[in-house]
């Protein structure tokens, strides 16, 4: 299955919301608000694509993300990044994310972005 998406954020209204919208749009969605544990998580769901946060309670998004893409195992998984502080993200650098999108955000922007790294798998 090529629709698994990895939802991290530690707002759980955020996390409700995605869940629904995606889950509208037949992807297969799974949610966490931590990072702890994000690379058992991967390895069990097999995500297609992983959206973060990257404000966390333990660790920040972008760190994440660059353990992800440093990972030989996980780096070939697309990352998006998301943020209410993307001037700031994008003064730090992106971590390697294939794509950053600004809190709040449009949920037809967020979707045209999300199919732009994971195809359907609608049988």
């Amino acid at each position: 299955m090529s629709n698994r998406i990895l939802i991290v954020d530690n707002d759980e209204a955020i996390l409700d919301i995605m869940k629904e919208a995606l889950a509208e749009e037949r992807y297969s969605v799974k949610t966490s608000t931590t990072s702890r544990g994000i690379f058992d998580l991967i390895q069990e769901f097999a995500p297609s694509l992983v959206l973060i946060d990257y404000i966390l309670d333990d660790i920040n998004g972008g760190e994440i993300c660059h353990q992800i893409k440093s990972n030989p195992a996980t780096s070939h998984i697309p990352v998006i990044i998301f943020s209410g502080h993307s001037r700031v993200l994008k003064s730090l650098g992106t971590y390697g994310s294939d794509a950053i999108i600004e809190k709040p955000f449009n949920l037809q922007d967020l979707l045209q972005t999300i199919d732009l790294y994971v195809s359907k798998d609608l049988a």
